[in-house]
């Protein structure tokens, strides 16, 4: 259909000159511009905008006096005479400063594989701010018609007016590393937080609770997605919580801050990465670049669909349908070139302006894919994301899987890039609920899975070793409930995992039974000491240091209320197994690895190491289907020191016989079947222990240690 401009608006014809020059200035006050750098960037008195629209074959800049403006006050027809470079439409405006309200329309041929649609009004893709008007609505963004007065605007940005007081990243290498991933507002969101009411929730309530994160230990915070993303893009009645629903790469989510203002966020966001960095903590993000908020065909177009459809995402050949590798509609088309420099841009902008440590990423394995949805073999955008040199040093994590079915973990491309181990999530679970044949491999695990990462000559703490994530069950719900319930999805309980590897101790759900507690405090503490011992990097998820529960919904991602918050009443509740893990963080931090181990190999550890593995007998480990026992005694350094672990997943006790001692006594550190504190001692006063045999409690880990 023909491209319609409001009566209302003040438009502006076609520039009378169309020199080449990029300061030529036509009669409308705007010059032709430039096509670097994209976005809307701040030069000379003006803004030069830049987008990238290949196949579009007229682009309109609308500008906007205030974000809730129901239409533009100046609209400037982009001449493809003028201001088109190649695939790139360009202008610049003088006048404009830091804080202009902008958007785009865009007009183009109907071929298949394209969705250009001149009445939708489209968000710059390289937008560092966005703003919502009041009637902001994704249902407008959906149907046919003029979304003008209810669609989401970019903003123009100053990045560099920020004082960032001699910021210098903490640069803690992984090997000492223990990550905390967390919800950015639900950590401080719960009324009870003790954050004033007007910053729960936000950037600014998070650097209230540094101390928190600080005498629990942990050196790194995993934000989930904190890129603007669509709260709509959720169940009728209920919002997106996690935020795995990007509509901008470069943004930070408005959402999380307190400050009013389009410049808000960004300065917010970057008060939060500078206070958790002068408490010593690292800040990697949950980015999400396989994917938009977008959809499939039936859904909404906020920017990429009307710009570009058949370069950002990938398409069915045949029938031009949205290949669907993410579960959520869409896949973006990561290996297209010029998705690539958008990945590879967001990232630099992320570490460069806003000294954030490293990157997560969600379904890395889609980052693999070629422009077909076929694995490649050396994925172009995944090299290019190692070997940049603005990144070099950033921390890079892959999900190793995605909703397509490819999973890579052990086999993820790259040399430098660490990865999320599933295996080590259920092989601890399977073996700790009581599973046969589970002991096999269980040594695996322990020793940061030589057998998926061995045959890469790579250090250890190529695994990231966890047991829960935002993904499904907590901590708390892992012991407490065999079955999902997810009712308050609205999906009737069909949606998330139905085997979660999970055992309820006995009852279903919460308990006051005195055993079913004392069962499952054990059960925590167990999980606890195995992600924290094994080789590899350990991460903790949100409150599972204080048995944060969902009530047994294992996929919350729609539940911004009391399910998902953190509960800060569990912090006295449960003041004991933080103790217990605080304790155990600060022992992997300072001490599990000696410095001379730093930057070795796993091959080259292993070998230096010695490892002896034993049953209620030493020497005798019990390999069988049948077997839920096992003791490891490791020998570091030249023999000085000496740790020994018996995990009994057992249902009765059992007396481990111990390894006799030259010269040296073994004294007791943990004991998980003990009350707080003694269940973890202090490291300069370990009880001393003598007998030839240990008892170790069912359900329960202990572990000796000998001391210089």
């Amino acid at each position: 259909m023909p491209f319609q401009i409001n009566p209302n608006f003040e438009t502006e014809s076609r520039p009378v000159s169309y020199a080449r020059s990029s300061g030529s200035v036509s009669e409308s006050g705007t010059v032709r511009g430039t096509s670097y750098p994209l976005g809307a960037t701040l030069r000379d008195g003006g803004v030069n905008f830049s987008i990238f629209s290949k196949q579009s074959t007229c682009v309109s800049l609308l500008l906007f006096n205030n974000a809730d403006d129901p239409h533009p006050s100046r609209v400037i027809r982009l001449d493809p005479r003028n201001h088109r470079t190649h695939h790139y439409w360009h202008v610049f405006v003088p006048g404009l400063e830091a804080g202009q309200v902008y958007a785009f329309r865009a007009e183009g041929p109907g071929r298949r594989g394209l969705r250009f649609d001149p009445q939708k009004v489209l968000l710059d893709p390289y937008g560092r701010a966005i703003v919502k008007p009041a009637g902001y609505s994704r249902e407008a963004a959906t149907a046919p018609g003029d979304n003008c007065a209810t669609a989401m605007r970019s903003v123009v940005v100053d990045a560099t007016r920020y004082d960032w007081e001699g910021d210098e990243p903490p640069a803690i290498p992984f090997s000492r590393t223990v990550i905390y991933e967390m919800h950015t507002a639900g950590f401080t969101r719960h009324p009870n937080s003790g954050i004033d009411p007007e910053l729960r929730g936000t950037y600014r309530g998070l650097i209230e609770k540094i101390p928190y994160l600080k005498n629990l230990g942990v050196t790194a915070v995993e934000l989930l997605p904190v890129f603007q993303f669509d709260e709509r893009d959720a169940p009728p009645g209920l919002a997106n919580y996690w935020g795995y629903a990007p509509i901008s790469f470069f943004a930070p989510h408005a959402g999380y801050s307190s400050r009013s203002g389009p410049m808000g966020p960004l300065d917010e966001f970057r008060d939060m990465v500078k206070a958790l960095h002068r408490a010593g903590i690292e800040v990697i993000l949950d980015v999400v670049y396989n994917h938009t908020a977008e959809g499939d065909e039936n859904g909404p177009v906020f920017c990429f669909k009307g710009l570009a459809n058949s370069t950002y995402y990938i398409l069915d050949r045949e029938t031009n349908r949205y290949a669907n590798y993410t579960g959520t509609g869409n896949t973006l088309n990561a290996n297209q070139p010029f998705v690539r420099r958008l990945i590879l841009d967001s990232l630099r902008y992320w570490a460069e302006e806003m000294h954030v440590d490293g990157f997560r990423f969600d379904l890395a394995s889609i980052l693999s894919r070629d422009e077909t949805g076929c694995p490649m073999e050396n994925p172009t955008i995944l090299w290019e994301i190692e070997t940049d040199p603005i990144l070099a040093g950033t921390k890079l994590i892959a999900e190793a899987w995605d909703a397509g079915g490819l999973y890579q973990v052990g086999r993820f491309a790259g040399e430098c890039w660490k990865e999320w181990n599933g295996k080590f999530r259920d092989d601890i679970r399977s073996f700790l609920r009581g599973d046969n044949n589970t002991v096999t491999r269980l040594p695996q695990r322990l020793l940061a899975s030589p057998d998926l990462y061995g045959h890469k000559n790579r250090e250890p703490e190529q695994s990231i070793n966890f047991v829960t994530c935002h993904d499904g069950f907590t901590l708390n719900d892992l012991v407490s409930y065999e079955t999902k319930h997810n009712e308050a999805n609205g999906e009737n309980n069909r949606d998330g995992a139905n085997d979660n590897l999970s055992w309820n101790c006995g009852v279903e759900g919460p308990s006051a039974d005195p055993g079913i507690e004392g069962l499952r405090n054990r059960q925590v503490k167990n999980f606890l000491v195995l992600t924290l011992i094994s080789g590899g990097v350990p991460m903790l998820t949100m409150g599972d240091e204080v048995r944060r529960t969902q009530q047994g919904n294992n996929n919350a991602y729609c539940q911004d209320n009391w399910i998902s918050w953190f509960d800060w009443s569990l912090t006295d509740r449960h003041a004991g197994l933080f103790h217990f893990v605080s304790r155990l963080v600060a022992s992997r931090v300072h001490r599990v690895i000696p410095a001379e181990h730093e930057g070795k190999t796993l091959e080259e550890l292993l070998s230096r190491a010695r490892f002896e593995f034993h049953g209620v007998k030493t020497g005798c480990p019990d390999w069988s289907e049948e077997s839920h026992s096992l003791a490891m005694t490791a020998f570091t350094g030249h023999g000085e020191h000496a740790v020994h672990v018996m995990m009994n997943a057992y249902r009765e006790p059992l007396e481990f016989e111990l390894p006799k001692l030259t010269g040296h006594q073994w004294h007791r550190w943990i004991d998980t079947s003990l009350d707080s504190p003694d269940d973890i001692c202090d490291w300069l006063k370990l009880p001393g222990f003598t007998e030839p045999v240990y008892r170790v409690e069912s359900h329960t880990i202990a572990i000796l240690v000998t001391r210089k």
